[in-house]
């Protein structure tokens, strides 16, 4: 019979329950427990597919093609374990499916409500995910008192009573502030967001304390009595400068023990986190630094690049560098300042986006990384920028553009996906999800993955014009990966340069902290090595 643990937030937003959820599922993976996570998102929209990156951050594709937040990439990351659609879930699809049923005629003419029919498919959808897990984790989206919110919990208040008080396991994540004028601790802030939840009849069983550095005992006492929980049962989440760090924090703190415990959970003799706390440890201890430039345009948001970001990490760990990445306003970026804006970089990264804001800035530092042989990572809309540039400046192509950008140009080097011509449905004309990727040999796609055949993940709309193809290749720009009937173009590269690929997926989806995707290490060890080329001419970037 499988187990169920609620992870709820108070008092403000963003403390960081994606992370605390990942990081218990690691936890409980690690002593040899089948982990299934589940996110529930109490707005109306249906999925994150539509909304503004500057507001939501990251879209996370899954294998299955569903576009969804951003904490399912933190599962991923953490439990090492692929997802899927039934893995997110907001209150905009559950609405739709009770109206759909109802349409159907499925409540037989009953009045629907949002007790029990929403609470209902709310119930229906966490026991779809359940079957053959040791342990369900469900983190509930927003604060405690979001009048969104309340269903969810209301839900998960129903789950005690159905599936066995003994069987359920609620942890409410809180913000303990300090107060630098009082000196001290203020934990009134805790004490009101569990008596909400209270309010709605659930106690919680574990406090995870959110605070910049550790609380004083006579705090935690307090905040255990007044908020009805074992003293052990209060755990500190203390800010830490690695995010990888906090399932160590955790396991110190002895929070697993106390959720084997408290569910009554099989124990594992020996907790395996040998491997993560190594990584760790290579993570924290290098000492060699290159400087990455991630250059696009929603840089004022670092959460929309959150995948990016990690999958640089993880590679660095790899790689044993420390990658100190910086934002570059693509929009800011022209062919008079882009040397002096990009020099200082061993290596440059244009990452996914949709829209034309931006592109000729793309397109400078693109040519920049060209002519100048610094290692250049594109992913999705990279790739198709930089087909644009070498169409442009290379092939001699003066009108070469996109459909997006220029839908009158003469030359349409990237256009629409045959099926999408006329369609112009947002969120609705994508291709999304797993396909796979025949790579070229001999090419340094192929030295960087050492496979012929690969599955990566995609969010686009547009596609290369095949009909370039050959004349990209006489000037020195390859496919170097295909679909594998041929028709769409997965990768290119440049001939003659130390390191110029991008893809038309995007790898940092599949990145892992103990398997970090081949492309981003690759990147890593070309941009390390031009760094130290650079330090010993006295001509280039820095290390």
């Amino acid at each position: 019979m499988p187990k169920y643990i609620f992870i709820s937030g108070g008092v403000v937003s963003s403390l960081g329950k994606g992370i605390a959820t990942a990081s218990i599922g690691l936890l409980l993976k690690s002593r040899g427990l089948q982990v299934m996570p589940l996110k529930f998102d109490p707005y109306i929209n249906v999925d994150p597919g539509t909304m503004n990156p500057f507001q939501h951050g990251e879209v996370f594709v899954t294998d299955d093609g569903a576009e969804t937040d951003l904490d399912l990439g933190h599962y991923e990351r953490f439990i090492n374990r692929n997802l899927s659609r039934d893995n997110n879930l907001t209150a905009g699809q559950i609405y739709s499916a009770v109206i759909e049923k109802e349409r159907r005629g499925e409540y037989l003419g009953r009045t629907i409500q949002v007790v029990p029919h929403i609470t209902g498919e709310i119930k229906e959808r966490i026991r779809k995910v359940a079957r053959g897990q040791d342990v369900v984790l469900t983190e509930i989206g927003g604060t405690v008192g979001d009048i969104e919110g309340l269903p969810f919990l209301e839900a998960a208040r129903q789950f005690a009573l159905e599936e066995g008080r003994e069987n359920v396991l609620y942890i409410h994540l809180t913000l303990v502030p300090f107060v630098p004028s009082a000196g001290e601790f203020k934990t009134k802030p805790t004490q009101h967001s569990v008596n909400k939840l209270r309010e709605i009849g659930i106690q919680p069983d574990i406090l995870l304390c959110r605070a910049e550095k550790p609380l004083p005992p006579d705090a935690k006492e307090k905040i255990a009595l007044f908020c009805n929980v074992q003293p052990e049962a209060v755990i500190e989440a203390v800010d830490v400068k690695n995010i990888y760090e906090i399932p160590l924090v955790f396991q110190r703190q002895g929070l697993d023990d106390l959720i084997v415990r408290k569910l009554g959970l099989r124990r594992r003799s020996r907790v395996d986190m040998k491997p993560w706390r190594e990584f760790v440890r290579r993570q924290s201890q290098a000492q060699k630094t290159i400087a990455i430039g991630l250059c696009g345009k929603y840089v004022q948001l670092r959460d929309a690049y959150k995948s990016v970001i990690e999958a640089i990490v993880h590679a660095g760990a790899a790689v044993g560098v420390r990658p100190e990445i910086e934002f570059i306003e693509a929009e800011e970026l022209s062919s008079a300042n882009v040397r002096t804006r990009l020099s200082r970089f061993a290596g440059i990264i244009v990452p996914g986006g949709f829209g034309v804001r931006g592109m000729e800035g793309k397109m400078a530092a693109i040519t920049f990384c060209r002519e100048q042989g610094v290692p250049f990572l594109g992913l999705c809309v990279g790739l198709q920028v930089a087909v644009i540039e070498f169409a442009r400046n290379v092939c001699g192509l003066k009108g070469a553009n996109s459909t997006e950008f220029a839908p009158k140009t003469r030359y349409p080097v990237i256009h629409l996906m045959p099926a999408q011509r006329g369609k112009r449905i947002k969120g609705g004309t994508m291709r999304l999800g797993a396909y796979p990727c025949a790579i070229r040999k001999p090419s340094l796609a192929f030295g960087c993955y050492r496979r012929r055949l690969v599955w990566e993940r995609h969010r686009h709309r547009y596609e290369v014009n095949n009909r370039f193809l050959g004349l990209f290749a006489r000037y020195g720009l390859i496919a170097s990966g295909m679909s594998p009937d041929g028709r769409l173009v997965e990768m290119i590269e440049l001939r003659h340069h130390p390191f110029f690929i991008a893809t038309q997926f995007h790898p940092e989806f599949k990145s892992r902290p103990l398997a970090p995707h081949p492309l981003f290490t690759s990147f890593l060890k070309a941009s390390y090595e031009f760094a130290q080329r650079g330090t010993a001419t006295g001509t280039g970037a820095a290390a």
